[in-house]
């Protein structure tokens, strides 16, 4: 894995990111995750009725021997085992919400972002830590751009890094984040579901 062909692939693809809001009525979203443990990586994606969130779907995928991690090229790592996970599903959800940053990344398609590429799905990426940029009044702005929130969804707990990946705008992705928190949990429903999943998934394994 060259990190300076990944690069130039990265600058080739992030001008094909669109940051509009592709469908008008949402019926369903969805969550993609993965959990690694030892030398797999154990994918999760769900589907949730909107807006109840009620679960409707969950696949799984275990990859072996996943790239190893680099930072700001974990979509080369991680996608693999959701496109396949994704692919399982009878029916594809209308957002995707993603363990993984969107635009806010170095070269502006985080992993989020290569998914919503990929699938051509609209996509929101979340991350725990901010990747990229500075945050100003709940904003994160990276070269005089806005590309993303800090969001805190429980009094104690640390923020969440929000941006959009694809086919979705700015104040869209805030809105679907913050209508999917489902009390006490700290990340937005659907992809909550997922992580839980992936990692019981890997503790069966174990």
């Amino acid at each position: 894995m060259d990190p300076f062909e990944l690069k130039r692939e990265q600058l080739k693809l992030a001008p094909k990111i669109l940051l509009n809001d592709a469908i008008s009525k949402i019926k369903t979203i969805g969550g993609a995750a993965c959990f690694p443990f030892e030398n797999k990586l154990y994918a999760c994606v769900v589907v949730c009725e909107y807006p109840s969130l009620k679960l409707l779907e969950k696949q799984t995928f275990i990859l072996t021997n996943p790239l190893p991690y680099k930072p700001g090229f974990m979509a080369y790592r991680e996608m693999p085992a959701i496109i396949e996970a994704y692919n399982k599903l009878e029916q594809e959800p209308d957002i995707l919400i993603v363990s993984g940053h969107g635009v806010a990344h170095p070269r502006k398609i985080g992993l989020a972002s290569h998914l919503g590429l990929a699938l051509n799905v609209p996509t929101i990426g979340i991350g725990n830590k901010l990747l990229v940029g500075k945050v100003e009044q709940g904003k994160i702005h990276l070269r005089n751009e806005i590309v993303g929130f800090e969001v805190k969804t429980r009094e104690y707990a640390n923020s969440l890094y929000v941006s959009p990946g694809h086919l979705i705008t700015l104040g869209s992705t805030l809105n679907f984040v913050k209508e999917t928190i489902k009390f006490p949990h700290k990340l937005p429903e659907p992809l909550h579901l997922a992580k839980k999943i992936a990692k019981k998934e890997a503790k069966v394994e174990m």
